[in-house]
């Protein structure tokens, strides 16, 4: 059985690395921890897990740490993980499986992007053959992906494989979590850097993009992803001429970024109110040859869009469409429900609000429009129990809208 290494690096994430760690006890043979400064407890909690701790001075480079890392690891394969993430209960069989391969080079693995609401899934390249020139590039969002696309070029019998089912939980994307590690703000800092030395970059033009458009500086962000649209176009040109000269080709690598840049934009473009220019770009993104759970966030933007222009049944058949790909995505099901409630279908929309609610109990908007559902039908204990609901779930984060529903709902005689 090929050994396995556990790279890590980490800054005070005592908070964290414990659930890390013990998601991969009898999974990896070592675990490396690279601290980059860490002012807490994680250089203590990693010492109890038996990690092997090395120091690295922080230089804004996530791609010249993660390579530190690897440097210190011993073992066939390398797993790559952040102190954000677990692998999932299971993991184990199917990673053992897919590194017996003996051509195999990267595994890509499925990973869930926990309080990501629109965007659930991402694919990364965390699982690889420990090799001298398989390497992390980029100061921020590192990957090994530029350097596997060179070794495949001069080794062409590797092989890349992926597990199509969720291997690692991410924690990153919840709002407290981007929130104490201050993430945009040094996102920002280190691809603006990275930007300015490597204009046609489509990958970093992808992501700084996206979140200037997120940090609210939408053209801005709109015009570095027409940037980053026009690279990969060049980019595939380039291939079409070189494709016979060479073994290798970056058609993988561009598919998934020109999705990234298709998507963004549709965002950029529905902020501007340019919805005609907005739903192309999600349609654009939605026909990229990617895992179809990588493109639910444009299936949901879309099938907003469509609610929102009035066509909906576009809309209800798109919100279909995702939950054909992930039945438990809690949005498409809210979104269905809004979208039969439009059109006067009660029952169905009542079906959808309640598998919401089944998946996030504490979705204040799922137990509201429950409510308006159920009156409608004339289900009164069933509707004034779920604007109670909503009205207590709407008090933690938008009390105004709690009091507002709760204003309403004296206007028609009831008081909660």
């Amino acid at each position: 059985m090929p050994t396995l290494s556990l790279c890590l690096i980490a800054k005070d994430e005592e908070t964290q690395l414990p659930s890390c760690l013990e998601s991969v006890v009898d999974i990896v043979d070592e675990v490396i921890v690279l601290d980059t400064g860490s002012t807490d407890g994680t250089v203590a909690i990693a010492h109890q897990f038996n990690a092997q701790v090395y120091h690295f001075d922080w230089i804004d480079d996530f791609a010249a740490a993660r390579n530190v890392s690897l440097e210190h690891a011993s073992g066939d394969w390398i797993l790559v993980l952040d102190a954000d993430e677990q692998l999932v209960p299971g993991a184990k069989a199917m990673i053992q499986q897919a590194i017996q391969a003996e051509d195999c080079l990267v595994v890509n693995l499925l990973r869930q992007e926990v309080g990501a609401a629109q965007s659930p899934y991402s694919s990364v390249s965390r699982l690889f053959r420990k090799h001298p020139k398989v390497r992390f590039s980029r100061p921020y969002h590192a990957m090994i992906d530029d350097s596997v696309a060179d070794l495949l070029c001069d080794e062409p019998h590797w092989q890349i494989a992926e597990i199509p089912t969720v291997m690692i939980y991410h924690q990153g994307y919840q709002s407290a979590a981007i929130a104490h590690h201050n993430k945009q703000k040094r996102a920002r800092v280190a691809m603006e850097k990275f930007l300015a030395k490597h204009s046609k970059d489509a990958y970093v033009c992808s992501k700084l993009g996206a979140l200037y458009v997120q940090m609210g500086e939408v053209a801005k962000g709109q015009r570095l992803l027409m940037q980053g649209l026009m690279a990969i176009n060049a980019n595939q040109q380039q291939d079409k001429v070189e494709r016979n000269n060479r073994s290798h080709d970056k058609r993988s690598d561009n598919v998934a970024i020109a999705y990234e840049l298709h998507y963004h934009l549709g965002i950029a473009y529905r902020r501007q109110q340019q919805l005609d220019n907005a739903q192309y770009h999600y349609e654009q993104a939605l026909e990229q040859p990617l895992l179809e759970s990588l493109k639910l966030g444009a299936y949901i933007n879309l099938g907003s869009l469509k609610q929102l222009t009035g066509d909906l049944s576009s809309a209800r058949q798109i919100y279909k469409q995702a939950i054909a790909i992930d039945p438990e995505f809690v949005i498409a099901h809210y979104n269905l429900g809004m979208t039969y409630k439009a059109i006067g279908q009660f029952v169905e929309a009542i079906a959808h609000y309640q598998k919401a609610i089944q998946l996030a109990p504490d979705y204040a908007e799922a137990h509201q429009n429950l409510g308006v559902a159920s009156l409608k039908l004339g289900q009164l204990s069933q509707a004034l129990a779920a604007f109670k609901q909503a009205i207590a779930l709407h008090q933690n984060n938008n009390p105004q809208e709690a009091h507002r529903l709760s204003q309403a709902l004296k206007s028609m005689g009831f008081n909660l």
